[in-house]
């Protein structure tokens, strides 16, 4: 149980409750002891303990991440993790980017992209209060909302080849009416026509536009 419990310590604070970390080291340490065959060796330690690290860390893969990003980010962030904490040590500063790539001798695109997704173990809540004095918004005030005109987005996609091949005439008068929310006398002084010609011309203007869209 000791050993268990000092290797899940190493994976502590990293967005995964330590309670599930500590169980799942356990559960490797049965694995362990089931697996040992001391006819091959008689150091259980070194047998293990990389089955412990290997428990936890398939855990992490498998049931850690809130956002699942792609396989290749998920097995390198660890790297890129441990790396950060090599060169930060090593060059008194934190690392760049290009830097840790080059420790790793992984493609630059892929260390940004490991280091973009350490969030995905713990988001930030929607709805976490804002620290005494913090005077930016919360993440929740900086969210967007439906946009009320997407319901009608491919309605209009629809629709604009049909109002490109209507006369200007007949196309003003639907943008009078439907866009602008002219009535139907404003309509006809506008385009030159009396109110009773209007409503004729938006009759015969929608059964040509329902006919097209049908077709």
């Amino acid at each position: 149980m000791v050993v268990a419990t000092e290797v899940a310590r190493r994976y502590h604070g990293r967005g995964i409750p330590a309670e599930d970390i500590d169980q799942v080291a356990y559960l490797g340490l049965v694995k362990a002891v089931r697996g040992f065959d001391p006819v091959v060796g008689d150091d259980f330690l070194s047998y293990a303990v990389p089955t412990l690290r290997g428990e936890i860390r398939r855990y992490f893969r498998d049931a850690g991440w809130a956002v699942r990003p792609p396989r290749s980010v998920q097995e390198v962030q660890a790297r890129v993790t441990q790396a950060d904490a090599d060169l930060t040590q090593r060059l008194g500063r934190s690392p760049r980017p290009a830097e840790i790539a080059v420790h790793l001798d992984v493609p630059l695109a892929l260390v940004v992209d490991a280091l973009s997704a350490n969030g995905c173990f713990s988001p930030v809540s929607l709805d976490a209060p804002r620290p005494d004095g913090e005077v930016t918004d919360s993440p929740l005030d900086r969210m967007g909302d439906v946009d009320p005109s997407f319901a009608s987005a491919e309605a209009r996609l629809a629709l604009r080849p049909l109002m490109d091949a209507l006369s200007p005439r007949d196309r003003r008068i639907i943008e009078l009416r439907f866009f602008a929310n002219r009535t139907q006398a404003q309509i006809g002084a506008e385009v030159g026509v009396s109110q009773e010609q209007v409503s004729r011309l938006l009759t015969s203007i929608l059964r040509k536009l329902r006919v097209s869209l049908a077709a």
